[in-house]
C-alpha cells in the first residue's frame, strides 16, 4: 500500500501554514518587517517542495517493487495458466476400477522481473490435484520452473536455475489453449516425462534462416529397479536432487518456412541411477518433431528413443524406451478445431515380450477467448495382456493469461 500523502493535499496544507504565518505577522510587524518575514517563508516554502518531490520520488520506488523494500527497480509481470478435466473412463480389464472423476488438475501462478534490459528471472509455482499435504493422495506444491536469464549478445541468452528440458514439443509449451486434447499425449508423458525441470545451465541462441539452438548442462534422471527403470519414475524435480552424474542435452530447431517447424535433441548421462546400480550405466535419448500449419489446416508429429546401458535394464526389457505419435487437426472456425490423434509408447522395448501401448484419441477444442478452451475427446486404448485398459470420454477446460 502506498501511504504517501496526496500532492495536492501537501501544498494546500502548506499554503495554509504560510497564509497563517502571514496574517500573525501582520499583526505585530511593521510592513519592513513584514516583507522580511515574507522572504524567509517563502524561503522556507520552496525547501519544503523540493523535501516532497524527493519523497515522492522515494515513494514511486517503493511501490513499483511492492512496498518491502526488496528492489529499487525493474518491472514485474504475473500471469498463470490451470486446467479442469472430467475423465468418464471405463476399464477394460476385468475386474479393475474405472477412472471417473473431476480434478482440478494443476494451478500454476507465474512470476516474471525484469532487472534490467539484459537480466531478468521467470518463475513458476504450481499446485497440482488442487490439495497436497501429507495424506494427500497425487497432491503435490513444486516450482515448476524458477531461472535467470542473461543476454549475451543480441541473438544469445544465458539461463540458470530450474530449466525445464529443452526437448519435444509440449515439455516446454503446455499451456491448455497450446494444444489439442484434454490430457497431453501419453508419448510426451511416459517417454519424454513432461513436466520434465532440472537444475542447471543453459545457452539458447539464433542463427541465421531460422535456425535456432539450445545447449544445457543440467541434473539427470535417477531411475531405480524397482521402478523397471522406467524413465518418467527417475525425476526428481530438483528437490535436492542426486547429482552424481549430470545431463548434456543439446536441441536444434528451424522455423525458416512460416507454418512449419523441425526440431531434434539429443540427450546424454553417463549413470542414469545416480551411481547406485552396478547393474545399471549410461542413458541416450534421441527426439525429433515436426510441427505444421496452412490455413485451417495442422499436424504434429514427434519420434523419441531411449538406449539404456547395463545388465539391469536389459533384464526388465527397459534398455529401449521408445514412442511416437501423429495428430492432425483442422480448424471449422478460427474458434473450433476438430483433431485425432494415434499415439504408441513402449517402456520395456528391448525384450520379445507383448508390452506396447496405443492409444487413440478423437475431439475438439473450442476457443471463446484466445487465452481459454473448453475441451472434449473420446479415448480408446489397446495394451498388454493383464494391464488398466481405459476408454470413454475426457473433458477440460482451461486458460492462460
Amino acid at each position: 500500500m502506498n501511504h504517501a500523502i496526496p500532492r495536492a493535499l501537501k501544498k494546500a496544507s502548506i499554503a495554509l501554514l504560510v497564509s497563517a504565518a502571514l496574517s500573525g505577522a501582520a499583526l505585530a510587524a511593521s510592513s519592513p518587517e513584514l516583507k522580511a518575514i515574507q522572504d524567509e517563508l517563502d524561503a522556507m516554502k520552496e525547501k519544503l517542495d523540493l523535501t516532497l518531490d524527493m519523497l515522492e520520488s522515494q515513494s514511486g520506488k517503493s511501490t513499483q517493487s511492492g512496498g518491502h523494500g526488496h528492489g529499487s527497480s525493474g518491472k514485474t509481470t504475473i500471469g498463470g495458466y490451470g486446467e479442469l478435466h472430467y475423465n468418464y473412463l471405463e476399464n477394460q480389464k476385468a475386474g479393475s476400477d474405472d477412472k471417473k472423476e473431476i480434478d482440478f488438475h494443476r494451478f500454476i501462478l507465474f512470476i516474471g522481473h525484469d532487472f534490467s534490459d539484459s537480466i531478468r528471472l521467470f518463475a513458476e509455482l504450481e499446485v497440482e490435484h488442487s490439495q497436497a499435504g501429507e495424506g494427500k493422495k497425487g497432491g503435490e506444491v513444486a516450482m515448476e520452473q524458477a531461472y535467470l536469464e542473461f543476454d549475451l549478445t543480441p541473438n544469445m541468452v544465458s539461463r540458470a536455475g530450474i530449466l525445464l528440458v529443452p526437448i519435444g514439443i509440449i515439455n516446454e509449451t503446455h499451456e491448455p489453449p497450446t494444444f489439442y486434447g484434454v490430457e497431453r499425449n501419453p508419448v510426451e508423458n511416459k517417454i519424454i516425462p513432461s513436466t520434465w525441470r532440472e537444475g542447471g545451465v543453459s545457452i539458447s541462441g539464433r542463427l541465421n534462416a531460422g535456425l535456432s539452438y539450445d545447449l544445457a548442462l543440467h541434473s539427470g534422471l535417477g531411475t531405480t529397479a524397482g521402478d523397471d527403470y522406467s524413465v518418467r519414475s527417475g525425476r526428481k524435480a530438483v528437490r535436492q536432487a542426486p547429482a552424481e552424474d549430470p545431463a548434456v542435452t543439446a536441441r536444434i530447431k528451424w522455423s525458416g518456412m512460416p507454418g512449419l517447424e523441425f526440431g531434434a535433441a539429443i540427450q546424454q548421462q553417463s549413470d542414469i541411477d545416480q551411481s547406485t546400480d552396478s547393474t545399471a550405466g549410461s542413458a541416450t535419448l534421441l527426439e525429433a518433431h515436426v510441427i505444421w500449419s496452412r490455413g485451417p489446416m495442422s499436424a504434429r508429429a514427434l519420434y523419441a528413443t531411449w538406449d539404456l546401458s547395463g545388465s539391469g535394464p536389459a533384464a526388465v526389457g527397459a534398455d529401449e524406451q521408445t514412442g511416437w505419435y501423429v495428430e492432425p487437426a483442422y480448424k471449422l472456425t478460427p474458434k473450433l478445431g476438430m483433431f485425432a490423434r494415434y499415439n504408441q509408447w513402449d517402456n520395456q522395448a528391448g525384450d520379445s515380450t507383448d508390452s506396447k501401448y496405443t492409444q487413440t484419441n478423437i475431439g475438439a477444442s473450442y476457443w471463446p477467448h484466445p487465452d481459454v478452451v473448453i475441451k472434449a475427446d473420446y479415448q480408446m486404448q489397446d495394451v498388454p495382456s493383464g494391464k488398466n485398459e481405459y476408454e470413454g470420454i475426457n473433458l477440460g477446460v482451461g486458460y492462460q493469461f
